[in-house]
């Protein structure tokens, strides 16, 4: 379980604990090297051969726990607001729709979680909107009706593909 790809996953714990600090300049450089970590964790995976159902598993878990501990951080000093946390997590909620979904067909067993283009948009543009919020840039309000627009695509890429999976299976 702890080969590099893993290890670079689960530093993004406490690069989050790095917003604890006040300091810009360490929370800058704190998601810089979440992104960097999140980036080289699946090359290093895919590369020497790491892959591994814990490691599909492990680095979304990750990405989620930085994501979501910043966000309450920027919540807590009134950077960001409730509701625009919550459009920046609809990837999130339309990811558990779909796993309600496969607990629903009994199917969650057989599939096999991967990442899919939406989602790492999404997360790309979090960890974009996380570094203008560090920095104290002032973002539309447009931008985080984007994320829930970003949740239904990820929502139908899901589907579609579960669909083609099964139309293959039949």
């Amino acid at each position: 379980m702890l080969n590099p790809a893993n290890s670079l996953s689960l530093l993004r714990a406490p690069l989050a604990l790095l917003f604890l600090s006040e300091s810009v300049l360490i929370r800058a450089i704190a998601v810089v090297l979440a992104m960097v970590t999140d980036c080289v964790d699946g090359y290093l995976a895919r590369r020497f051969q790491y892959t591994s159902r814990i490691g599909a598993v492990l680095d979304p878990i990750m990405d989620k726990f930085f994501v979501f501990f910043v966000f309450s951080i920027f919540i807590y000093e009134n950077t960001l607001l409730p509701s625009q946390a919550i459009l920046m997590i609809s990837r999130d909620l339309a990811l558990c729709i779909f796993a309600l979904f496969l607990v629903v067909r009994n199917d969650w067993k057989a599939y096999r979680c991967r990442a899919v283009r939406w989602g790492k948009i999404t997360t790309a543009m979090q960890f974009s909107v996380i570094i203008c919020l560090t920095l104290k840039v002032q973002l539309p309000n447009l931008l985080y009706w984007a994320f829930a627009a970003f949740g239904l695509l990820v929502l139908i890429e899901l589907l579609v593909s579960y669909k083609k999976n099964f139309e293959k299976e039949a």
